[in-house]
């Protein structure tokens, strides 16, 4: 299957709106664990599942195609930007932590308070590092290859397109971090 070039950046714009919905959530449940309170470390395991299924397995491959297109078309543009890969790997370990750290929490292991929130604080800060970044450098010089080249076609049939909470079939495993988000959305 392909996909223009340009539906992917705009796909990508939207995940990175959503990716901050979920690391709005996650650092507003880990501020409790940092207080003292007891966190929905239920919808901790959402969020982190959804990020290390989704984001990682999915948004991050995207951003990949798009990295590879413009090394492809302008390498130009690309050049400067080979942390992308590393990043995306970097980011996959530090959520794998996380996940693991709420995991193990769920099983009645012991993770200490200040080792979850130092786990979720890197993973929050890192990614929302990454993603400004993205934002700022690597999608405005996607952006400048659209506007060059046109109608781009780029090949996606290896990829999963499916996002299982903000996407048009929501998957009801996901239920409390959709409740989540619609009272987040109404604060």
């Amino acid at each position: 299957m392909t996909i223009q070039l340009a539906d992917i950046l705009s796909d990508l714009h939207e995940d990175h709106r959503n990716m901050t919905v979920m690391l709005d959530l996650l650092a507003r449940e880990i501020e409790h664990v940092r207080e003292g309170e007891k966190p929905d470390y239920e919808l901790i395991h959402d969020i982190m599942r959804y990020m290390t299924v989704y984001s990682d397995a999915v948004h991050h491959p995207k951003e990949d195609v798009l990295y590879g297109a413009m090394k492809k078309e302008r390498p130009e543009l690309a050049a400067g930007l080979e942390q992308v890969e590393p990043e995306h790997e970097e980011i996959a370990r530090l959520g794998e932590t996380l996940r693991n750290d709420i995991e193990a929490v769920a099983s009645g292991a012991a993770v200490t308070r200040d080792r979850l929130v130092a786990d979720a604080t890197d993973y929050v800060q890192r990614l929302r590092e990454h993603m400004a970044w993205e934002e700022d450098d690597l999608f405005r010089r996607a952006d400048a290859l659209v506007q060059d080249e046109g109608e781009l076609f780029v090949d996606i049939s290896h990829l999963d397109l499916l996002d299982p909470v903000f996407g048009p079939e929501r998957e009801h495993s996901f239920a409390n971090l959709l409740e989540n988000i619609k009272d987040l959305s109404r604060s």
